[in-house]
């Protein structure tokens, strides 16, 4: 087994690399003057099970092709089998045609990946799950669940019989209900009106949510656009506590600055992806559950279990 990272997000490479008590493969990835990106790999992976670790987060575009350009390496190396980790599967909202003459990018990806000689995907909390049935070879589809809720538990005093988990929109409701489902805690949704990319207007909340602690759960935010708006009106129907889940944090200093001013007691997130830090906002790490995912994967044992909470 053959650990590889980008330079998309390497301390969690790292980690999930001493998760599994191995060191990184010796990789080289810099850029040429005109900015093409150069790899080669310095170790012999003829015949072995190599794993390339490659989130597709911001600079998006430069991360996507770096993780194609290293899977092309190892083909050509003749690796045995190459499994694309994404922690983070960018291009993944546009996944369908919702306007005239749009792209359906999150089956674009699916397709150069698998172009490029990717012959399995390990990921994490996908926009939509149905984006697995894009892909033509196997995708483990892991879920942050369980790293949220432990957190939840011993370090936030959350209980299920004062909690309300909280869905910011209607597509979000399946994995609200499975956080409500654990807990043992009412379900709720903010129903919202989308104003542009960037601006989000709560319109009122379905379900009860007076004097009780609120859990808000998506998959991920930019902007955080979504989970104050429903934070204020949250508050505004008398929300006690609120407390805010989202996997993959992609934010920027406005952002940040926006979850410091709003409602939100506490944002948590995973290090799925590097830039989530800053007041309020508390990373969690997840590379002890991908580290089990792939040494489950390079055993061929099932991973079933990490699938669920």
């Amino acid at each position: 087994m053959k650990i590889i990272s980008g330079t998309a997000h390497e301390t969690l490479a790292q980690d999930i690399a001493a998760h599994l008590d191995t060191k990184l493969a010796n990789v080289t990835v810099d850029a040429f003057p005109d900015g093409e990106t150069y790899c080669q790999i310095h170790e012999n992976v003829r015949g072995d099970d190599v794993f390339i670790v490659q989130p597709s987060c911001p600079p998006t575009n430069h991360n996507l092709m770096e993780m194609l350009i290293m899977v092309d390496a190892a083909k050509r190396a003749s690796a045995g089998r190459i499994t694309a980790v994404m922690p983070f599967y960018g291009y993944a909202r546009q996944d369908r045609k919702d306007k005239p003459r749009v792209p359906i990018t999150a089956k674009l990806v699916a397709n150069l990946m698998t172009a490029a000689g990717v012959n399995r995907v390990v990921t994490m909390d996908l926009h939509a799950a149905q984006i697995q049935g894009f892909f033509d070879i196997p995708v483990d589809h892991l879920y942050a669940r369980p790293v949220f809720i432990k957190h939840l538990r011993e370090n936030c005093g959350v209980d299920g019989d004062n909690l309300v988990v909280v869905s910011p929109d209607v597509g979000g409701v399946k994995n609200a209900r499975a956080y409500s489902d654990a807990f043992g805690a009412d379900l709720a949704i903010v129903a919202k009106h989308r104003v542009s990319a960037t601006k989000v207007e709560a319109m009122n909340v379905i379900g009860d949510v007076k004097g009780k602690d609120c859990f808000l759960i998506d998959d991920m935010t930019e902007t955080g656009g979504t989970l104050c708006a429903a934070a204020k009106i949250l508050k505004a129907n008398g929300a006690k506590r609120i407390f805010a889940g989202v996997s993959h944090a992609v934010i920027d200093d406005h952002a940040r600055q926006r979850i410091l001013e709003s409602d939100i007691e506490e944002l948590i997130t995973t290090d799925s992806v590097p830039m989530a830090h800053g007041e309020k906002i508390t990373p969690l790490s997840v590379a002890p559950l991908f580290g089990e995912a792939i040494r489950r994967i390079h055993k061929g044992e099932s991973v079933t279990s990490l699938f669920d909470f």
